[in-house]
């Protein structure tokens, strides 16, 4: 693959650092109450155009159709929104002695109670020949973050429901009228959602450059780095140990897409929600960080792993294969 056509697949992930650059320049376009007027602009339209579109894109068929799969929903669950957010609350309990900057480790234990994505876990999941995956509910995450949040729960819900909810169900909605005009235009959903969140986050650093008091030592962000690859790597082969044992009713398809869909986690709904539960907080885009670092680990590491996976799948399933095959009677 040439650099030019790995600078347009990987465009977003550029896209993040331009966006931040560029709010790093001119900060006071992006502030709340500045020209963008992102607290009207961000929070409220460009939030609901994302789940608008999302609603747009969303096959109900499909999702029916994951859902029938119930074992592997009830595990991506638990492990999703039970043991990942544990993990993590448990190891930061250890972080907090260390000079690791506070909010660093708040946003990383954030990244521990997102779902995971619609999009990475999906498309690798799909690139090895596994099953779907499965999308998390964003009230459950709710019931983590609210609890970090100095916004009142109802606050939180009322905004919640009006900005992710409502234009979730009216894409749906208007998506039964216009079915066979998208599936035969194919909008790019992935490219105007990925656009508007550029957007998101550019506002999120722009509040955060204007403010003097706010400081990002170097130190904290490295080990920050390595935490998240650490913890990336060590859930992937948590998961397909337990996905393979002895007694596991898991097929190898089902192996793959429980160790994408348990251990991604979604920015397109992350970086949304975290404006939402922590509204008016100065130190956002610093809680912001371990997710933006996140999404671009979890589809390196994916990338690299897809090989490997997928010869694993393949070899298991043949193997499977040999062992159910009917024996030939032996002749007298």
């Amino acid at each position: 693959m040439g650099l030019l056509e790995r600078l347009r697949k990987e465009w977003f992930i550029l896209g993040i650092v331009l966006v931040i650059a560029v709010a790093r320049l001119e900060p006071g376009v992006g502030v709340k109450g500045g020209p963008l007027k992102p607290e009207i602009t961000i929070t409220y339209i460009a939030v609901s155009a994302i789940f608008f579109n999302s609603g747009l894109s969303l096959k109900t068929e499909e999702l029916t159709s994951a859902l029938m799969h119930v074992k592997l929903h009830l595990f991506v669950q638990i492990f999703t929104l039970v043991f990942f957010p544990t993990a993590i609350w448990v190891f930061l309990q250890l972080l907090s002695i260390t000079p690791i900057n506070e909010w660093l480790l708040k946003g990383l234990q954030t990244v521990g109670c997102m779902p995971p994505p619609v999009s990475s876990a999906v498309i690798l999941t799909k690139a090895v020949g596994g099953n779907e995956g499965i999308v998390i509910t964003p009230l459950l995450l709710l019931l983590f973050l609210g609890s970090s949040s100095s916004v009142p729960f109802t606050s939180i819900f009322s905004q919640l429901f009006m900005t992710v909810v409502v234009p979730l169900i009216i894409g749906q909605i208007v998506r039964r009228y216009i079915k066979d005009w998208l599936e035969r235009k194919k909008p790019p959903f992935g490219a105007i959602s990925s656009c508007v969140l550029l957007m998101i986050i550019y506002t999120t650093f722009c509040d955060t450059f204007a403010n003097p008091n706010i400081d990002l030592d170097k130190f904290s962000l490295i080990i920050i780095v390595f935490i998240i690859f650490s913890i990336q790597m060590s859930f992937m082969f948590l998961t397909f140990l337990f996905s393979t044992r002895n007694n596991s009713t898991f097929t190898p398809a089902d192996t793959v897409a429980i160790v994408f869909c348990s251990t991604h986690k979604s920015l397109t709904l992350g970086i949304p929600m975290l404006k939402i539960v922590f509204a008016g907080y100065e130190y956002l885009s610093l809680i912001s960080v371990p997710l933006l670092i996140y999404h671009p680990a979890q589809i390196l590491l994916g990338s690299l792993l897809v090989p490997t996976i997928k010869s694993w799948m393949v070899s298991r399933q043949k193997a499977l294969k040999l062992t159910r095959q009917p024996k030939a009677p032996v002749k007298v």
